[in-house]
């Protein structure tokens, strides 16, 4: 599987989860000029700007140890640039989902 089929895979595993958890898909694959959200989403009053990760297996580590400082930063930047094009005053946060193998684990809030 080519990595960019993996990471769709990825996205649409994670997508499933989240409808699965009451959340509405807002948007996948937010573009800025530079840098992207892969899913938002929303439940109850609050969005969640999500990055996905995927690994095939546990053996080098799981997908949310591959989220940086640097990635933290970009998803920042990303998710500020929505949160102002769309003129949204709510809370947000942001969060990563994993998906290891055939295990999805959503850590809800990554920012702090």
């Amino acid at each position: 599987m080519k990595s960019t089929d993996s990471g769709i895979y990825g996205e649409d595993i994670a997508e499933q989860y989240l409808r699965g958890n009451k959340f509405k898909i807002l948007h996948r694959n937010y573009r800025t000029a530079r840098y992207e959200i892969d899913i938002i989403a929303k439940r109850k009053r609050r969005l969640y700007f999500v990055e996905v990760k995927r690994r095939s297996s546990m053996s080098q580590g799981s997908g949310a140890q591959y989220v940086t400082d640097t990635k933290l930063k970009q998803m920042v930047y990303a998710a500020q640039s929505w949160v102002q094009e769309h003129s949204y005053r709510g809370q947000y946060q942001l969060a990563v989902i994993s998906v290891d193998g055939s295990d999805v684990d959503f850590i809800d809030d990554i920012w702090t």
